[in-house]
């Protein structure tokens, strides 16, 4: 094909492809053991598949409701008003999305306008910026206390300022693995109180929470849900993130916004796949038992680990976990994580990358969302490093 006849004028000129898809290929390329890329190297369940054939083969494979197929709605409504105290309407404050971080794009698309202001925690999820800056908007970054990474809430405060808009939260977060306290949460509702500014709560791992912590959602604080997008996915819940689907839940009013954007977007999300999960969402314990099988593995694999010269940091939720190699080496995380790759077989992802300024912090990003074998290989690698 010719070259396009005239300079492109980039609406996101400083970014480039994601380090998710540099470091899978990179691994794929070398053969190595891929710990970077957050997804399981093992199936869903065979229930969940089988209900997957059966919808298909129903003849449902026309539009479904542009919001989402209301029976799934209403388990969704369901299982968050049991968990977590808050009822939502199935009709006006539950959405059916693609995937989480389309429902994270379309709400900051929803409300962002030139000028206006978006609070990140960094290290962050690096799809937030992007969805901001191509609306217009202007990141404001309020980095988290290594090596906890917790939130100096002063540093919130001083951060707002009359063109904020939007805060956006992670909890359990990525890439860091740490969880916000009620008391964090309680922190944030007394903060906003009184103000326009509105949450965007990316919650996908809800249900992957270890050591006998609770998640505490956006949803569990009248001053909160009342003002928050809150952002969840089955991809991370039930191993399918190749499926995309996810659901997104606000109230009455600013749903109706979302919806506006969400029509003229995607307008509708997969049919035959939401009415399986509408099934399979009646067993509870596929999600309530998620945090017990996913804590099983972070434990496998910091055993496996045990005797290397990393230090493993903590990991109250998600599936991954944080190395942090002072010990071992002064190369940048991204040389080192490259370097790992090539050499040694183990891909990882390098904290620096979810940065905008990265501090001097040596931190490898490790997922255990793999079979026990796949795991041992990979701590036996390190072991060796």
């Amino acid at each position: 094909m010719p070259a396009f006849p005239r300079p492109i004028a980039s609406k996101l000129p400083n970014v480039g492809t994601t380090i998710f898809t540099v470091m899978s290929r990179l691994a794929q390329e070398h053969n190595a053991i891929n710990l970077s890329q957050g997804f399981p190297d093992f199936d869903c369940a065979k229930e969940l598949r089988d209900l997957v054939t059966k919808y298909f083969n129903a003849g449902l494979n026309q539009y479904p409701p542009m919001a989402g197929v209301m029976r799934l709605r209403e388990r969704i409504a369901e299982k968050v008003g049991a968990l977590y105290g808050t009822q939502y309407d199935p009709e006006h404050e539950v959405t059916v999305t693609p995937g989480a971080t389309y429902g994270i794009f379309t709400a900051v698309a929803t409300l962002v306008r030139p000028g206006d202001e978006v609070i990140l925690f960094e290290p962050a999820y690096d799809s937030y910026a992007p969805a901001i800056e191509v609306n217009g908007g202007t990141p404001v970054y309020v980095q988290l206390r290594y090596p906890d990474y917790s939130i100096d809430w002063q540093r919130v405060q001083q951060a707002i300022t009359p063109k904020t808009r939007m805060i956006l939260i992670n909890t359990p977060n990525n890439p860091t693995a740490s969880v916000l306290s009620g008391e964090d949460m309680r922190m944030l509702e007394g903060m906003l109180r009184g103000t326009g500014i509105v949450v965007v709560s990316d919650e996908v791992y809800e249900h992957i929470v270890f050591d006998g912590h609770r998640h505490q959602s956006v949803a569990r604080f009248p001053g909160l849900a009342e003002r928050s997008f809150v952002v969840s996915s089955f991809g991370k819940t039930y191993h399918v993130t190749g499926w995309k689907m996810g659901y997104v839940l606000a109230p009455k009013e600013l749903m109706a916004e979302f919806r506006k954007v969400h029509q003229f977007n995607v307008f509708v999300t997969n049919g035959p796949l939401q009415y399986a999960l509408a099934e399979y969402m009646e067993n509870k314990d596929a999600y309530l038992s998620l945090a017990a099988f996913y804590q099983k593995k972070r434990d496998f694999f910091l055993q496996g680990v045990r005797g290397s010269r990393f230090k493993p940091l903590p990991s109250r939720g998600t599936f991954f976990q944080n190395l942090a190699y002072d010990a071992i080496s002064n190369e940048r995380d991204m040389d080192l994580a490259i370097r790992l790759t090539k050499e040694r077989g183990v891909a990882s992802i390098p904290v620096s990358v979810f940065y905008r300024k990265p501090p001097d912090h040596k931190v490898l990003r490790f997922c255990f969302a793999k079979s026990e074998e796949t795991l041992a290989r990979g701590a036996e690698i390190l072991c060796k490093i």
